[in-house]
């Protein structure tokens, strides 16, 4: 823990918000850092949480503990709706509360012995996790990186996605599509080469395709599209972002019967272990959302909530574009990566905050290679957004 540099980003973000508020009290701060959704669940979703929630009240509809994989129809709906066809069945998704908290649970799984490649920029979870694990080194301030992580460059000029002959062996790859912060998601032929290279190093993948219903190409929705990909890789979810269950709590992880440790031993068995022994199951109320996210009318409701959050992503992208910005990100997501050449993420953060009153992300803050950019989330109410883009035509004409 002693290694961890400073606080985790975003309530670092909190704070720095919270300080100029206490500076300008009277001013309107719009949130566009984190990504928090904003917008009300739909009430398809809410009502069955509801009718769950009043049966707990009653003999016939109470329920304690449930399994800490899940309920078996949840896992089933799951199975069907994002993995048709893919060979993934029930017995291989994993409920839970979120996809940040289980990749902690898996960083307990492999255990501090491993050696861990992340996307740079990349979601920070997947490096502290580490750190906080024992898995990596000292940090090295002179190049802004920990020992015994390998950092995957990803940058406008590789499309995002690492030159993987230049990228060392490793036990773990944390592999995001569509990606926090860049917004660029992978083709086929990229998850193909990362398969391919996980294969030949006897590596594992932690695939978090937690933006996936974001994509709106041919650009594939899951890692195990990909021919091969069971025998080398994990997948992580959430509703988070789809149904705006960020303070509900929901999501999954797929972990293959066809993964194999060196020795031969199930990862799943393992993942198990650890889910048995650190988790009670996901909330029945969250579950009982969970199907109704899966109903036609809730997947319906859900694509209407994601299409309203990427009318605010082109709004940003439009603006930022006008302004002469390199941008990128926000076809496939909900975040917009605007490019400041020279200039240091956080010295954009604080002009932002201090002259628009908005707040936005430093992308350093998601590894080295993020210096430079800001991440701006599409999640806000739309009276808000177009307010910040007003902010910023004025700040940057």
């Amino acid at each position: 823990m002693a290694k961890l540099q400073a606080g985790y980003l975003f309530p670092e973000i909190a704070r720095r918000r919270n300080a100029h508020l206490l500076k300008y009290p009277d001013a309107k701060v719009i949130s566009l850092g984190i990504g928090d959704t904003t917008e009300p669940i739909p009430e398809v979703i809410t009502s069955a949480m509801a009718k769950r929630s009043h049966a707990l009240s009653t003999l016939e509809g109470y329920s304690g503990y449930g399994a800490e994989q899940g309920e078996k129809p949840v896992r089933a709906l799951i199975s069907k709706t994002f993995y048709s066809d893919l060979g993934i069945g029930e017995e291989d998704i994993f409920v839970s509360d979120g996809a940040k908290c289980d990749i902690t649970r898996l960083q307990l799984v492999f255990g501090s012995n491993v050696s861990m490649a992340v996307q740079d920029p990349s979601y920070p979870a997947y490096v502290d996790s580490s750190v906080i694990l024992g898995q990596t080194g000292l940090y090295q301030k002179d190049i802004e990186k920990y020992g015994n992580i390998e950092y995957m460059r990803c940058t406008p000029e590789n499309g995002f996605f690492p030159d993987l002959s230049k990228v060392s062996r490793t036990d773990i790859i944390f592999f995001c599509s569509p990606n926090n912060p860049t917004g660029s998601s992978a083709t086929r032929e990229q998850l193909t080469q990362l398969v391919e290279f996980a294969k030949k190093n006897g590596s594992i993948i932690v695939y978090d395709s937690a933006y996936a219903m974001y994509i709106s190409d041919d650009n594939p929705k899951s890692i195990f599209e990909i021919p091969g990909a069971k025998e080398v890789a994990i997948e992580t979810s959430s509703f988070s972002k789809y149904a705006g269950f960020t303070g509900v709590r929901l999501g999954w992880t797929v972990v293959p019967k066809e993964l194999l440790f060196s020795d031969g031993f199930p990862v799943a068995k393992d993942f198990n272990r650890i889910v048995s022994t650190c988790f009670n199951g996901a909330s029945n109320i969250a579950q009982a959302g969970g199907l109704a996210c899966l109903s036609p009318e809730g997947l319906e409701a859900m694509r209407g909530v994601i299409g309203f959050y990427k009318e605010n992503t082109s709004i940003i992208m439009d603006t930022f574009n006008s302004l002469g910005y390199n941008v990128y990100g926000g076809k496939n997501a909900p975040y917009v990566w605007v490019n400041f050449p020279g200039r240091s993420s956080w010295d954009v953060f604080a002009e932002i905050l201090e002259k628009t009153h908005v707040v936005t992300t430093p992308g350093s803050g998601f590894g080295p290679g993020g210096e430079g950019f800001i991440r701006v989330s599409a999640f806000g109410h739309r009276e808000n957004v177009l307010e910040a883009c007003r902010r910023f035509k004025q700040l940057y004409k």
